[in-house]
């Protein structure tokens, strides 16, 4: 039985018992049964040290088989993004493979506080997702939804996401523009395409309006936010971006060779 690689390290909070996934392949010509068990390590630069260790379950998989399973392990709270090993035993305490996770603290979303300054973070949020997050992270927050956009006095706002483009208000684009123009900078989700062929859109994009920015960034992009580091990650960055925009650049190219080719 072999524990197949992940094409990318998976993500987790740390400090709670998290799901991983892991894909097992039978490559042999019989059936093959074993009571696996698994290694969490937590690594350096140079060292892994042993977190813990505990039996998962008993496995058959047939010859040929390659097969989709959970595990819950329990990840130690870390301060900063921490990389971990976990490794898969057999019966024999033989390792047939090692799954690589990288841990976060369950607070990344902090930074928005830092990014939105001496301000309460604007936030227009119909779905209720980001609001409880973001008091978890001790963020002040404005609800946008009990006053108006163009209201607001802050520095950056996050609009979204919605259920559908029906629960958007039909000034809502109108407004976005007005609030970002006076130097607002404006994070704005948009809603799952209704579309059964949809059009073709980047992930994310960015608009100048006025003395401010709006990053315009699809639904899928923050999708899970409560339990995907990756998700919160980017929305820190959409933020950022929208604070102190950049126009894009093509790949391996310096500030400096950008500078030459516009002169």
């Amino acid at each position: 039985m072999q524990a197949l690689p992940d094409n990318a390290p998976q993500g987790v909070f740390s400090g709670k018992e998290r799901n991983i996934t892991i894909r097992l392949r039978n490559p042999g010509a019989n059936p093959v049964e074993a009571d696996l068990r698994i290694r969490l390590y937590q690594a350096s630069s140079a060292t892994a040290a042993l977190v813990s260790e505990a039996a998962w379950k008993k496995l058959t998989v047939l010859p040929g088989q390659t097969v989709l399973e959970s595990a819950t392990v329990a990840f130690p709270a870390v301060k900063a993004e921490t990389r971990f090993l976990v490794q898969w035993l057999d019966d024999t305490n033989k390792v047939i493979g090692v799954t690589e996770v990288v841990g976060y603290p369950p607070d990344l979303l902090k930074e928005l506080k830092l990014l939105a300054g001496e301000y309460p973070l604007g936030v227009l949020d119909p779905l209720n997702q980001h609001k409880p997050l973001l008091k978890a992270a001790a963020v002040d927050c404005q609800d946008l939804e009990d006053s108006e956009l163009e209201n607001y006095q802050g520095k950056l706002a996050i609009i979204g996401p919605f259920q559908s483009r029906a629960q958007m208000r039909e000034d809502l684009p109108k407004r976005i523009k007005a609030l970002a123009q006076k130097g607002v900078a404006v994070v704005w989700i948009q809603p799952p395409s209704a579309e059964k062929r949809r059009e073709l859109k980047p992930s994310f994009y960015l608009v100048l309006e006025g003395e401010g920015a709006v990053v315009v960034v699809q639904a899928d992009q923050i999708a899970n936010l409560a339990e995907s580091p990756q998700a919160q990650l980017n929305l820190i960055q959409f933020a950022r971006l929208a604070l102190r925009p950049e126009p894009p650049r093509l790949p391996y190219l310096t500030p400096l060779q950008y500078t030459n080719i516009a002169l």
